[in-house]
């Protein structure tokens, strides 16, 4: 029986610019690859996000797409995107599931499992 399934990997880094250390603003660009591992296509149609900074404040983000796309992907052909966010410690975490649909309208999630959003600095 055919199943679709999308992997996901992550590559996150720090943002000095869009960061100011005085109001407590700490930016990260992650970039994420999406990739068919299944063998059925599908489209990745929505977005959920759980953003969490050290000090236990909580983000959910929401929403259609990601950057504006949502990309139809064949068995094996993948999809990369960079977006970013901001929190207000220089450590926290990400996680979260993209929605997704076969092309016969079979709905399917992809799991982003939690990954770091931290200050080389704060490691030390």
């Amino acid at each position: 029986m055919p199943h679709p399934e999308f992997t996901t990997s992550v590559a996150v880094r720090h943002l000095p610019e869009q960061s100011d250390r005085d109001k407590g603003q700490y930016a990260f660009a992650y970039t994420i690859t999406i990739r068919n591992s299944g063998d059925v296509t599908g489209q990745l149609i929505a977005r959920h996000w759980i953003v969490s900074d050290a000090n236990g404040h909580v983000d959910e983000v929401r929403g259609l797409a990601v950057v504006g796309h949502q990309p139809i992907l064949k068995p094996g052909e993948s999809f990369e995107y960079t977006s970013w966010t901001r929190i207000a410690t220089p450590n926290g975490t990400m996680r979260g599931t993209f929605f997704c649909m076969t092309e016969d309208a079979h709905p399917f999630d992809a799991p982003i499992g939690e990954f770091g959003l931290t200050l080389a600095s704060a490691l030390h």
